[in-house]
């Protein structure tokens, strides 16, 4: 087998999930990824695992009914889709996604407001089993000849899929002799950069940079998290690999001002979103533009009441190994951790007491675009309304 594919679902496995013996191993994947799942299933039954159970997304399939379904059909979800992830709650499953885009094009002329309907792979009841804590579960990336075309076009595709293997053994820190210990250490930096940030107890966040001028306002209690999470029966995990941004979650009612996005935007379908800029009112998206995917974008923020508004707001610094590449990898479990990013959507309850529970956003849909960089600043404020910087040319200033 590939050993990079081995390496990646042992990283997957031990460390990402954290699988313990006898548990469900849930593996979501899109069609062709069929190698990097049966590695991840040799290291979980390897690990001492119960069962493998693999889901498995054809975007193509979606594509045929974004086209040609009735349009009042197009945002059902069959019920035993979200009956499936609640049980996986339920039965404490461990669960490993699998992360690449589509196809380049497969969803070209499309009519977007019918793409927008339609969130699936994404399903709502993702965001209960996350703020539950039920499981533990990790992204990884997973690599394909497409995909590498995507992200390198400049380059043949022997060349590009070279490039993109040897990209991702970097960010993955494969390339270290000792994977996991490297992965501990820099989760570690993570944790107490968070913990630094939460005890200034800054009242808001604002972002300056080309484009933008936006400040997001914290909630009482908004206490910053890095991805390193542990479930009810304290199981810790690692929820994406690569990671490299510490996260909170902020007043969905305070957000003001203008954002222009610093890279392309991907929805978990493949959907493509280029040249975001989205303006702000008392917390909601009053307007969203793009030079590419606006309609769409548009669609998705309508799916409810607080899908306009934010549910997380994180921050990334210039250290991490994904930014320094200067890759814009078209998939968000990158992108989003070379660059601080706000999420549309549903926010974390992780990351606020339970006072504060009831206040933070509440949506189907959980949206994360970038808006961070060398040259976007971002400044903490105090309820005192004290200016503190944060980040400066993309290092820490707290």
């Amino acid at each position: 087998m590939d050993p990079l594919l081995t390496d990646l679902a042992d990283l997957a496995v031990g460390l990402g999930a954290n699988v313990q013996p006898g548990q469900i191993v849930a593996v979501g994947t899109q069609t062709g990824n069929d190698e990097l799942v049966h590695a991840v299933a040799e290291s979980a039954y390897r690990r001492g695992a119960r069962f493998v159970d693999v889901s498995v997304f054809d975007p193509h399939v979606k594509r045929a009914r974004i086209e040609h379904a009735p349009a009042e059909t197009l945002d059902f979800v069959p019920s035993w889709y979200g009956e499936r992830m609640l049980a996986l709650g339920e039965q404490r499953c461990a669960r490993i996604s699998l992360a690449n885009p589509p196809p380049p094009g497969l969803f070209d002329g499309l009519d977007p407001e019918r793409l927008g309907r339609d969130q699936l792979p994404w399903l709502k009841e993702i965001n209960t089993l996350i703020n539950d804590a039920t499981g533990n579960w990790t992204i990884v990336p997973s690599p394909r000849t497409e995909w590498a075309g995507l992200a390198y076009p400049e380059l043949d595709s022997r060349e590009a899929m070279e490039r993109l293997r040897r990209e991702l053994e970097h960010v993955c820190r494969l390339d270290e002799d000792d994977p996991v210990a490297a992965w501990r250490e820099r989760a570690e930096t993570l944790v107490t950069t968070a913990e630094r940030l939460s005890a200034r107890r800054f009242d808001a966040l604002r972002f300056e940079g080309p484009g933008t001028d936006l400040t997001v306002g914290l909630l009482p209690s908004s206490r910053w998290h890095a991805a390193r999470f542990e479930t009810v029966e304290g199981i810790v995990h690692m929820p994406n690999l690569p990671t490299e941004e510490i996260f909170t979650t902020p007043d969905p009612g305070r957000t003001q001002g203008v954002v222009t996005s610093t890279k392309p935007l991907v929805l978990s379908d493949g959907s493509l979103v280029r040249g975001l800029v989205v303006e702000f009112e008392g917390g909601r998206a009053t307007r969203i533009d793009a030079d590419e995917g606006a309609a769409l974008l548009r669609a998705r923020c309508r799916t409810d009441e607080g899908a306009s508004q934010l549910g997380e707001v994180a921050l990334v610094d210039r250290e991490g190994r994904i930014g320094r590449l200067g890759t814009v990898f078209y998939s968000t479990l990158l992108d989003e951790n070379a660059a601080s990013h706000i999420a549309f959507g549903n926010g974390f309850d992780i990351a606020v007491d339970e006072a504060d529970r009831p206040r933070r956003n509440q949506s189907a849909i959980h949206i994360d675009f970038m808006i961070g960089g060398d040259e976007v600043d971002v400044t903490g404020i105090t309820r005192a309304d004290e200016r503190v910087p944060v980040l400066r040319g993309g290092a820490w200033q707290v």
